[in-house]
């Protein structure tokens, strides 16, 4: 199968069998798992005991072959097995009188390369990206540009170059207008970079939720560790959702609109979002109709929606007139996106307070109290269904077990049978923390306006600062710091860590986006404007085709790639022809 590979153990030890046991270099102080039983070879037949087992190539592991008389281990091999390889483990005593013993690690036939079809994938897309360049290329040659608008619409024809396409700095706005059409006043009021942000974030969820090509290093992390891509994309989607918090009431409530009526839209979107969560998009669907019994409760738009609802609440409750547009005298003009706002900071460390008080300080019944662990076979399988620590006993006390995600990313390497939610109400805390940093990058947007040299030097700023924190907080280590980083808990050091990463991307996206415009952001730009409708969509119509059909051989990676990413481009094409006709679903 994906990710395995088949090794044959041959004993020629007379008199002993052998014990195979394994440990994956990514489970965390976690005991051997044994594999196999080899038999003893037959002394008078001279035929070596054989057993075959399958092992895992996704990370390297240490094998440990331990004698069945007195347990002894004879030896311990470190090896990085390749995927669909086939090797055999020769054990043998170096000679007749020696009692040392030798385990030679031979290939018997190759792993295949199954990376591949990633670099097909890459040309074939790099490919179609060098077509549209070289089109819009063409069409800055006056006679092609000329027999195009006699085939076409001119205006339309203007519009999807100039506007979707390509670069403004097309041959008309350079010679008769100063300003570029694409950023006419109407487009300037909606930053295209928050789309583009928030598209590029999107599109890589969706590609990563059908499958990623089945490939590991799409999948999140097990437990503790370095940030996976994916494992970055919900907290950059809840970053932009700050930012567009900021902006979108800003603007709203220059409009003339009162609070109470913006509170009445906030609480309505939220309960929509929530409401979307539940009904639409439950992976427990799976187990049959929808029902009390197996629902469940917390998930993606689940906590975007209460997520939404305290942030945005927060910030039109302390919002004050002219501190988003500088106008507001502040005693220390370098933090004027800052200090305005102070009671919503203190809103902010208040939950930080809370969360590490349970974190640390709640009594988890069988668990060492601040238990941050994956539980299962970790931490030498001392504490098996510790899941979690607090954050997975407060969602299983509050919601049930049957309530919450049943099969979790630690189950598969930490072995573990606790179901526990990602997206569990304790994590939530630190998810509205990600936001209002993401708040705080609308603020700067605000009180710089068109001051780029200012708006991307506080997002600089911002970045190193968040880098610092989370640097003190794992000792830039895996898993040796106060606080690691960890998806699954949505631990303090992985939203500094993430929004770190957040605040430099949405700079450089910025920068060419909205202030060089050497980029129009498509096509993320396009899944950007209908970001609900994309991701409730690609839920919902996950396993019916042309997202998904039967394929000949399921254990290719080619062929889910293949898969995978033809579902997400559609999608991508599926905003684009919405955006052309002007249909955004908002809620």
């Amino acid at each position: 199968r994906m990710d395995q590979a088949l090794l044959l153990v041959r004993n020629e030890l007379p008199a002993q069998g052998l014990r195979l046991a394994a440990l994956s270099s990514a489970c965390h102080q976690c005991l051997y798992q044994f594999l196999v039983f080899v038999p003893p070879s037959n002394g008078s037949l001279r035929k070596p005991g054989t057993a075959a087992v399958m092992v895992d190539t996704q990370h390297p592991l240490t094998l440990s072959l331990n004698s069945s008389v007195g347990d002894r281990e004879l030896c311990k091999i470190q090896y990085h097995f390749g995927e669909f390889g086939n090797y055999s483990l020769v054990v043998k005593t170096l000679s007749a009188s020696a009692k040392t013993v030798s385990c030679d690690l031979v290939i018997n036939e190759g792993p295949i390369n199954s990376y591949l079809p990633i670099l097909f994938a890459f040309l074939v897309y790099m490919g179609i990206l060098a077509i549209l360049i070289v089109g819009r290329l063409f069409m800055k040659i006056d006679p092609v540009r000329n027999w195009v608008y006699k085939k076409l619409n001119p205006r339309e024809t203007d519009r999807l170059i100039n506007s979707e396409l390509g670069s403004p700095n097309t041959t008309d706005s350079l010679s008769s207008d100063p300003t570029p059409r694409l950023w006419s006043t109407a487009s300037r009021q909606r930053l295209r970079s928050l789309d583009t942000f928030r598209g590029l974030s999107l599109v890589i969820m969706v590609f990563v939720n059908y499958g990623g090509g089945k490939y590991w290093f799409f999948k999140h992390e097990s437990w503790n560790g370095k940030l996976h891509f994916p494992s970055a994309l919900f907290s950059r989607f809840v970053f932009i959702m700050g930012t567009s918090i900021s902006l979108s009431l800003s603007s709203t409530l220059r409009w003339g609109s009162s609070k109470r009526k913006v509170f009445g839209k906030i609480l309505w979107r939220s309960f929509l979002l929530i409401l979307l969560g539940i009904i639409v998009v439950n992976p427990n669907y799976c187990l049959g109709p929808l029902s009390w019994d197996n629902l469940r409760i917390p998930g993606v738009l689940q906590r975007l929606g209460f997520t939404y609802l305290v942030v945005a609440a927060l910030e039109l409750l302390f919002t004050r007139v002219g501190a988003e547009s500088g106008t507001l005298e502040t005693t220390c003009p370098a933090l004027q996106d800052i200090l305005p706002y102070w009671p919503q900071w203190i809103f902010i460390l208040m939950l930080e307070v809370i969360w590490l008080c349970l974190t640390f300080l709640l009594p988890v019944p069988g668990c060492p109290r601040g238990y941050l662990g994956p539980g299962g076979i970790g931490d030498f399988g001392s504490y098996p269904n510790c899941t979690g620590g607090a954050a997975g006993y407060i969602d299983r006390l509050l919601l049930g077990e049957k309530h919450i995600y049943q099969h979790p990313s630690s189950s598969v390497i930490y072995q573990t049978t606790m179901p526990y939610d990602p997206e569990g109400i304790l994590g939530t805390i630190n998810t509205i923390f990600m936001a209002f940093l993401g708040l705080q990058a609308g603020k700067i947007i605000l009180s710089y306006k068109d001051q780029h040299k200012q708006i991307m030097s506080r997002f600089f700023i911002w970045s190193i600062v968040m880098g610092i924190i989370s640097a003190i907080l794992t000792k830039c280590s895996k898993e040796e710091g106060f606080i690691p980083i960890n998806k699954n808990l949505w631990s303090i050091s992985y939203v500094t860590t993430t929004s770190c990463f957040a605040f430099i991307l949405l700079l450089l996206i910025y920068y060419l986006v909205d202030v060089k415009r050497l980029w129009s952001g498509a096509p993320f730009f396009y899944p950007g404007m209908n970001s609900i409708l994309v991701y409730t969509g690609h839920e919902v119509f996950e396993n019916y085709f042309p997202f998904k059909w039967k394929m000949q051989d399921s254990q290719s990676h080619a062929e889910h790639l293949t898969q995978n990413l033809t579902a997400t481009t559609l999608w991508v094409i599926i905003s684009y022809l919405l955006y052309r006709k002007r249909i955004f679903w908002k809620i």
